[in-house]
């Protein structure tokens, strides 16, 4: 049997995802591709409703970070400066990407898995001549879910557009595609939305695509060449044609369970059931319930175990976990809630928590 995957992607497969992945062979030239890239452009819009005069999804090949790049290399204009706001390992990320590509950059720290300074953010815009702002909405770094309203309207009254990470939030958390500061949000079909790894994309208002840069920063991770290439029916290299036959199905399977709402009460649901069973068996979560995100909790270590005997002892049953990033990984252990994880999957896994930590 598979084991349970409680990382944050890549998730637990359904039984129809996994077989559409592999339902048949298809080259990316012929019309046969060209119907299944338009269900997924056209259903990746439609998650959360967006105009799709306005707004546009572009898919590329490649882990979130992909998307992420394209998003911050396309969308920065030459003259552009970008600040990042960061709390995790992906906010630091968003700073390296622009670091390598040239773009002026400042950014806002705060100790992985402490709140965003919201009155910082607010100076430093203020004070500064900035283009856009970008920030990561879920750190899964801790689990953290950050204040993404709050941010964007700081950025609307500075005239400031919001770039987003959506990599672990797009399909479960609210993103306000309403918000006229947002412009952005680059994601990925293997996490929130239960697709394979190697598909990611960006949805992006269709007048920012209009002012990317000139000329580009990357040949492969130019959006408008992608949009181009898409609105002719075709891709300007090989794509992920497995990533589009699986997230096609799961994007037909989130629309019938409800839609990213239900998905979210699920992860609530199965998150908070995790959280119970451990409080009684003395683990404590790093933040509070109303701090985290639906699809992740991080824990602490409780005294005398390490993370590999927490790992191993739950794996010997099935399930995988997540260690912690840098400084954090002797510290604590993460638990996602995202994939096909059924109510019989979670029944194991707590009497498996109840082996492990009454060991």
């Amino acid at each position: 049997m598979s084991p349970i995957l409680l990382n944050p992607g890549p998730v637990t497969l359904s039984d129809g995802v996994r077989r559409a992945a592999v339902a048949e062979d298809l080259c990316h030239r012929e019309p046969e591709f060209r119907r299944i890239q338009e269900a997924v452009l056209n259903g990746l819009v439609a998650v959360y409703d967006c105009d799709p005069a306005e707004w546009q999804s572009i898919a590329l090949g490649g882990s979130g970070t992909v998307a992420m790049e394209a998003m911050v290399a396309s969308l920065l204009p030459a003259d552009g400066a970008l600040l990042v706001l960061e709390n995790g390992v992906y906010g630091e990320r968003l700073s390296s990407i622009a670091d390598i590509h040239g773009i002026e950059n400042a950014s806002v720290r705060a100790e992985w898995g402490a709140p965003i300074d919201l009155a910082a953010v607010e100076a430093t815009l203020a004070s500064g001549n900035f283009s856009h702002l970008a920030m990561v909405h879920h750190a899964t770094t801790t689990g953290r879910l950050n204040p993404l309203a709050l941010v964007a309207d700081l950025c609307q009254r500075h005239g400031v557009g919001l770039l987003l990470d959506a990599v672990s939030s797009f399909g479960a958390e609210e993103i306000p595609f309403e918000h006229p500061a947002l412009v952005a949000c680059a994601a990925t079909a293997n996490k929130c939305l239960h697709g394979i790894p190697g598909l990611c994309f960006v949805i992006a208002r269709r007048a920012a695509l209009g002012g990317a840069a000139k000329p580009p920063r990357s040949l492969y991770l130019d959006l408008p060449l992608w949009l181009e290439k898409q609105e002719a029916q075709t891709t300007p290299f090989t794509p992920a044609v497995n990533g589009f036959l699986a997230l096609r199905q799961a994007l037909v399977e989130l629309r019938a369970q409800g839609g990213w709402q239900a998905r979210r009460a699920r992860y609530r649901e199965l998150a908070g059931q995790v959280r119970e069973a451990l409080a009684g068996l003395g683990v404590q979560p790093l933040l509070e319930a109303a701090a985290s995100s639906c699809a992740l909790t991080a824990y602490r270590l409780p005294e005398g175990f390490s993370y590999e005997v927490v790992h191993d002892g739950l794996k010997r049953w099935g399930f995988v976990i997540y260690a912690g990033q840098g400084s954090l990984v002797a510290e604590m252990f993460r638990i996602s809630t995202m994939g096909d994880i059924t109510r019989y999957d979670m029944e194991r896994l707590l009497a498996a928590m109840e082996t492990v930590f009454r060991r």
